[in-house]
């Protein structure tokens, strides 16, 4: 019989334990992205770099031909980071420019997470080969998006075979959250919640508004 003991599982995220990497959400990819509407994806993909800022998470942003043929970045993600420099590529698989190794390694951090166009390829390559090489994989993979469903559904499944653990946006910011008495995030994880968060983010429009609830209370 195992004993339970209170503290989180190895497998579970937190703001130190993991590097997120964005990749290649940029005008032309989503043009022909069909497995997830482009509001919805846009939508989730500011969920995903709000989360990251908020928990100080150390996050890589990367493009491929943004000035020839790809375009910049989505302004859901420039706009939370400002100042980062995407790293600007030729390579499909991101894990295969020396800059993103060189970042990596910098961080030092043996879990990678994962969002960007297309699924099947920007995702698969970088996941696939960091699992290769040791590294614990997730995929964020409504914030993922590719040019068919069988495209996306087959990638995932493709990923998730060797190792990787699929996730949702919202799922990524709880996860790091996990607490509703950590009150240093709490007051972002809300206001992101409720900003992006769907019907659970009414919910705690509602909640407040009318009975002034908190979950940590």
């Amino acid at each position: 019989m195992p004993t339970a003991i209170a503290k989180p599982g190895s497998t579970l995220l937190d703001p130190s334990n993991h590097t997120l990497i964005m990749i290649d959400h940029q005008s032309q990819m989503s043009f022909a992205t069909k497995s997830i509407d482009p509001v919805q994806l846009r939508n989730n993909v500011a969920l995903v770099a709000k989360a990251a800022k908020g928990f100080k998470v150390p996050t890589i942003l990367t493009t491929v031909a943004e000035k020839s043929f790809s375009g910049p970045i989505f302004d859901e993600i420039k706009s939370v980071f400002p100042d980062e420099v995407a790293i600007d590529r030729t390579s499909m698989n991101t894990w295969e420019d020396p800059r993103i190794a060189e970042r990596v390694n910098a961080i030092g951090k043996g879990k990678i997470v994962l969002a960007g166009l297309w699924t099947s390829v920007c995702i698969v390559g970088p996941a696939l080969s960091a699992l290769d090489q040791g590294f614990e994989v997730y995929v964020i993979t409504d914030a993922s998006g590719d040019v068919s469903d069988e495209a996306h559904e087959r990638a995932v499944e493709r990923m998730v075979q060797l190792g990787a653990r699929p996730m949702t946006s919202l799922q990524y910011l709880l996860e790091l959250q996990r607490d509703w008495a950590r009150g240093e995030t709490y007051n972002e994880t809300v206001a992101t919640s409720i900003a992006h968060g769907g019907g659970y983010g009414l919910g705690l429009i509602y909640a407040k508004t009318m009975f002034n609830a908190g979950e940590g209370h």
